[in-house]
């Protein structure tokens, strides 16, 4: 089961630099939005003819306090059968795979983070997957590993924005650029974990980021039979 959201914040620049930046250069001063049960009034000193006007054929957002706000928006997925069915007794691997696609004009870019609605995330009742051990905590695991004698739920993303965490150099995660084919093995958490992100818009396309999900029982490891469900929120938010 899958959730989606987005967040938004105004953001634009027509000046900038690594010290500041600035949405919109204006010549004016004093003013401000003044309000009452009778009456809405932008005011200002140095700028003329500026305010909300719109009819039934246009909308024009007139002066540096009606800037253009950005937009975000994040495609809906499916939800995922993991695949093939895992053998209580002998065990066995199972995959899933979910995408994403992010698209927003918003210069400072966004960010894409996942969390688990219960901690272990996969489970069946009083039964579950413990979350995927990494060898090291908060890094990756570059090979999916998992005891004989123990069963276990992560996941890894892949797609052009994924965050340096779970890009590799071959070898190891974190290090380097390569994005490799179901490599960088995680956990799932009940906290929201950054997976992808840009520091620039991405219109008219968008980016698709796509996770993909392993469930396995160890040969030694008897798992509950069971309808095993985890509950994923995916969230996009304008930096």
């Amino acid at each position: 089961m899958f959730c989606t959201y987005f967040w938004g914040n105004a953001s634009a620049a027509e000046m900038e630099s690594n010290n500041y930046r600035v949405q919109y250069s204006s010549v004016n001063t004093g003013g401000r939005p003044e309000s009452s049960a009778n009456y809405k009034l932008d005011e200002t000193i140095g700028e003329l003819g500026t305010g909300l006007g719109q009819s039934a054929n246009y909308k024009m957002k007139a002066g540096y306090q009606q800037m253009q706000e950005s937009f975000i928006s994040i495609t809906e997925a499916a939800d995922v059968t993991m695949a093939p069915a895992i053998p209580g007794v002998s065990g066995g691997t199972a995959t899933g795979s979910a995408a994403w696609t992010v698209l927003t004009d918003n210069f400072a870019g966004y960010s894409l983070t996942i969390r688990a609605s219960t901690a272990p995330a996969l489970i069946s009742g009083v039964n579950s997957f413990a979350d995927y051990t990494t060898i090291l905590a908060g890094t990756p695991d570059f090979t999916w590993q998992v005891a004989a004698t123990d069963s276990e739920f992560g996941f890894t993303i892949e797609g052009a924005d994924t965050n340096q965490k779970f890009l590799d150099n071959g070898i190891d995660c974190g290090i380097g650029g390569s994005d490799t084919s179901l490599s960088c093995w995680s956990s799932l958490s009940t906290s929201q974990t950054s997976i992808a992100g840009s520091a620039t818009a991405n219109q008219p396309t968008g980016t698709l980021s796509t996770v993909i999900f392993k469930a396995q029982s160890g040969a030694s490891h008897s798992q509950v039979a069971g309808t095993y469900t985890a509950t994923i929120t995916v969230t996009a938010t304008t930096l």
